[in-house]
């Protein structure tokens, strides 16, 4: 392993109380943070010397899951660096560097709740997952969704209905939040 990173605000609204140094890492965590309900995260592995391999992962913490997966690609050691500041330059704070434990907790358990919710992780997660590799023991556990409630708000490429009727179907009616930032459902 070379490094992983999240994005500030990562933990807004989510219960962190199995794991609070987690959540005092992240100084930029409130409902008003940049990215709230989201966790980018970056992983790198060294495949040689001069080489790694990294992928980024888009997570929706408080209901989808894993949305988005950049393939796994290798890049020399040295590029690292400038890739993670590109990868990170939405954000007005910087990256928060954290371990593998807490990269798998967020990704592993945002799956799981995801999926109690009856969505499935974003295609290319499984390649994401070979380079996260599988936790040693059982993982911290941290509790999803916005104040422990399913909250979704559509991105511009989501259909609302297949994302809302999932939520019915799992949650029941007031058991669940939604804005629908744009466009007819």
């Amino acid at each position: 392993m070379v490094a992983c990173w999240v994005s500030p605000g990562w933990s807004s609204g989510l219960d962190l109380s199995a794991c609070p140094e987690w959540a005092a890492q992240d100084s930029t965590a409130s409902e008003e943070a940049i990215g709230a309900g989201f966790a980018q995260l970056l992983v790198a592995r060294r495949e040689r010397a001069s080489r790694v391999t990294v992928t980024g992962v888009l997570v929706d913490v408080y209901c989808l899951g894993v949305k988005n997966v950049i393939e796994p690609h290798t890049m020399g050691a040295g590029s690292l660096e400038a890739h993670r500041r590109s990868y990170y330059s939405a954000f007005e704070e910087p990256s928060l560097p954290i371990g593998i434990e807490q990269a798998q907790a967020i990704a592993y358990g945002a799956v799981a709740y995801a999926r109690e919710l009856g969505f499935e992780p974003a295609p290319g997660f499984t390649q994401a997952a070979d380079l996260l590799g599988e936790p040693v023991g059982a993982l911290p556990q941290i509790g999803f969704g916005n104040q422990g409630m399913p909250f979704y708000l559509n991105g511009p490429r989501d259909d609302p209905r297949t994302i809302l009727a999932p939520l019915e179907r799992t949650r029941g009616s007031g058991n669940y939040h939604y804005i629908l930032a744009s466009g007819p459902m």
